[in-house]
């Protein structure tokens, strides 16, 4: 018996199978984990480091953000919209639910003199360096080694 190979089915194969490893997400409460970490920007400058975190559709009240000397931790969540439909079928991708992020930074900052602005769901934290990693300065050797 011959059997003529299909790649389309093949294909068809993996894809069912992607989408049931994606589809094996922790449940809570009856609704899909929101397993996806802010996506994050940092940027340092002479004075400060900037950190920008996309978090849309999750309310300002629903964010905690708590900053150390070397780190930025976030968490929140984002809460599903109870809507009750009459007739019909909805069909979401949108991830709800907890979420969790600790940044590490490079440098030390004053946590105590922190700038925020939340707005569209982008968070824009400014974080000034402290008085000594602003005047850091670092001594170059350029003796060369004698043999």
């Amino acid at each position: 018996m011959l059997v003529r190979y299909n790649p389309i089915f093949e294909m068809n194969a993996l894809h069912r199978q992607l989408n049931r490893l994606f589809d094996e997400v922790p449940a809570t409460s009856g609704e899909r984990a929101f397993t996806r970490v802010p996506a994050a920007e940092i940027k340092e400058t002479e004075d400060a480091v900037h950190l920008k975190l996309e978090l849309p559709g999750v309310d300002a009240k629903d964010l905690d953000v708590q900053v150390t000397e070397n780190t930025v931790a976030i968490s929140g969540e984002r809460k599903s919209e109870n809507k009750t439909e009459e007739n019909g079928r909805t069909v979401t991708e949108f991830r709800y639910g907890k979420f969790q992020r600790v940044i590490p930074l490079n440098t030390r900052v004053q946590n105590t003199n922190v700038t925020a602005e939340y707005k569209d769901g982008i968070l824009n934290l400014i974080l000034p360096k402290t008085e000594q990693e602003k005047n850091k300065v670092v001594k170059v050797n350029l003796d060369q080694p004698t043999t």
